[in-house]
């Protein structure tokens, strides 16, 4: 019998950029109520879809106070936006209650207490039991188009997942620092 380490399961089971979106359903928290959240729900728009590590820690209501001031733009192109950690529907609930940073979110929060979703995407921390900052940008059709991975000490920036959002949208060969309303390298010829 072979042998197989740790990291092959684990690239065996890795998402990659081109592949399927993995389905989940979940129970979520959005403005101001439980609701369950299916990922095949979500089919025909663009969604935008993070993990973040934890609730009531210093980097993460960064993010969701900023995915949540460019909700509107994100809506705007077409995509929505969906949060994920491995804290509760009720954690959820009371941070939004005890941040006022956060309480202005309109965006799901979706509970992943026992990091099936983050496994499924492979962004989960065996060793802390929280997800790690993960960033996926998941066409109409379901495939996943752009995926980044950060350290946690470093938060995304929403006008880069805009750019790239943009970049996407446009079907054209972007090149660096290209930025909506610029020509693609292929009309450019």
């Amino acid at each position: 019998m072979r042998h197989i380490s740790k990291v092959q399961r684990e690239s065996e089971i890795m998402v990659m950029v081109g592949d399927a979106a993995p389905d989940f359903v979940s129970t979520a928290y959005q403005d101001g109520e439980f609701r369950q959240i299916k990922m095949g729900d979500f089919r025909g728009k663009w969604v935008i879809l993070f993990f973040y590590p934890a609730d009531f820690t210093f980097v993460c209501p960064t993010e969701l106070e900023g995915f949540s001031e460019d909700f509107e733009t994100f809506r705007s192109k077409e995509a929505e936006i969906i949060s994920v950690s491995t804290d509760t529907e009720y954690t959820h609930m009371a941070w939004t209650k005890a941040d006022k940073r956060l309480s202005g979110i309109r965006y799901p929060m979706v509970a992943d207490r026992k990091g099936d979703i983050s496994r499924a995407y492979n962004v989960y921390n065996e060793k802390t039991g929280n997800a790690m900052r993960g960033l996926f940008v998941i066409d109409p059709d379901g495939v996943i188009r752009y995926m980044v991975v950060t350290d946690d000490a470093v938060g995304r920036s929403t006008e880069e997942t805009l750019r790239v959002l943009a970049a996407l949208q446009s079907g054209g060969l972007c090149p660096v620092n290209w930025k909506e309303g610029e020509q693609t390298l292929n009309s450019a010829v």
